[in-house]
Parts: structure tokens; C-alpha cells; sequence
């Protein structure tokens, strides 16, 4: 993986409301007009699952989202991934990270940070 300056993908924050839905935000920084971001769940011991990917700014139209539980919204600084019908099931670590094309070189540039939800249960 390589960054390019100034690039980078940040964890921002999570919250659970009412054991209906999970929010996991992540902020970025790049230069790209056509960055894809993307969103993993890993269980141990299991490799990470890829759970979709929705583009950003110049690529917003840009998304594969396979099951309907996920959503995805993307601004010009950040990403959201929201899970529907929470269960315990759904307790794991999330990965976000992003792929930025860059039209000058068209060369594709891999960043990662986690998001570690805390499922809260009352």
C-alpha cells in the first residue's frame, strides 16, 4: 500500500440507536476527483468480507451495495455505512477504505483504517 501526501482515511465515529441500526463514519483526504470507497466486516479467524463499495464526489453515481441491510452515503470527506436490523451476528471488526484514482497518472492508491463497533445492548 501506498499513500500519496496528503492522502489519508480516517475512523470517525460510531453509534448504535435503539438496536434497530449501526452507524460507522470515516472521514479521507485526497486529492482525487474519483475516489471509491468501500466497507469490510472481519470475523476472527475468517478473512475480511467485502460488504460494498459507493464512490465519491466526480464517481458518486459509482456503488455495489449486494444486500439491502447496508447503506452507504459518501460526501467529499467522508463515508457512512449504515446496518439495518442489527443482531448480535453483525458483532465483528468493520474496515472502511478507499481507492483513489488519480486522472493525471491513473494510478490507483489503497489506504485502510478500522472502525471497531461497539454493539450496546440494553
Amino acid at each position: 500500500m501506498e499513500l500519496i501526501a496528503g492522502e489519508h482515511i480516517t475512523s470517525v465515529q460510531h453509534e448504535v440507536i435503539k438496536r434497530e441500526h449501526v452507524t460507522l463514519r470515516c472521514s479521507y483526504d485526497t486529492s482525487s476527483e474519483y475516489p471509491l470507497l468501500y466497507w469490510y466486516r472481519h470475523y476472527s479467524n475468517q478473512a475480511p468480507q467485502f460488504l460494498l463499495y459507493k464512490g465519491a464526489r466526480s464517481w458518486s453515481s459509482e456503488e455495489h451495495i449486494p444486500d439491502k441491510r447496508y447503506t452507504s452515503t459518501t460526501s467529499q470527506t467522508s463515508t457512512e455505512l449504515v446496518i439495518t436490523s442489527v443482531t448480535l451476528a453483525d458483532t465483528a471488526l468493520y474496515y472502511c477504505a478507499a481507492e483513489m484514482i488519480h486522472s493525471d497518472t491513473m494510478c490507483i492508491r489503497r489506504c485502510t483504517k478500522t472502525c471497531r463497533p461497539k454493539m450496546l445492548w440494553k
